[in-house]
């Protein structure tokens, strides 16, 4: 049984190589394929996300499926994802590891290119506008998918900060009216 709570030195490289090679991979194809789903998650979504935690984790500790060898796995995620954030402090690091705000409607027009970009459909943008309390599309000032990829609803009404847009994608499609003088 004790066996079964330890691990020898190649091992714990090993689970720390994998930790590492599947994380670097996971970022990668959040930045391919876009974070919406990782925010706001249909049934499907949730399907794959668990999938993708099955995956990784059956990668990461291999056959060495011991306490010591999880408690490496998690630390060695953990540090992994503390150095992401200090990466992504600077400029440069920000534009590798983060996705950038994309305007999904301005005015009350759907940015159709944009939307097929973000890889969000018509639907699930009329579901957030409802679930913003927004009744007819003439309300909407703009709607910005954040790079969380939660999605902001900015109402007419009041004059929009230019410095708040700057920086997201198709941010120039906001007409200027919209804007403070």
């Amino acid at each position: 049984m004790l066996e079964r709570l330890g691990t020898d030195a190649p091992g714990a490289i090993a689970v720390v190589i994998a930790a590492v090679g599947i994380y670097v991979v996971f970022l990668v194809l959040v930045r391919i394929f876009g974070q919406r789903p990782l925010a706001r998650m249909s049934t499907s979504d949730v399907v794959v996300v668990l999938a993708l935690g099955s995956i990784a984790g059956r990668v990461v500790l291999g056959l060495s499926v011991t306490l010591t060898a999880g408690a490496i796995a998690l630390a060695t995620l953990f540090v992994l994802r503390w150095v992401v954030e200090r990466i992504g402090r600077s400029s440069w690091g920000r534009r590798l590891v983060t996705t950038q705000p994309v305007l999904l409607m301005a005015d009350g027009a759907v940015q159709h290119d944009l939307l097929a970009r973000s890889r969000v459909s018509v639907e699930e943008l009329q579901g957030v506008l409802r679930s913003a309390g927004i009744r007819n599309t003439q309300e909407v000032a703009c709607v910005v998918l954040e790079s969380t990829g939660t999605v902001s609803v900015v109402r007419t009404g009041t004059p929009l900060d230019q410095t708040l847009y700057a920086g997201i994608i198709g941010a120039d499609r906001i007409p200027s009216a919209l804007f403070r003088s």
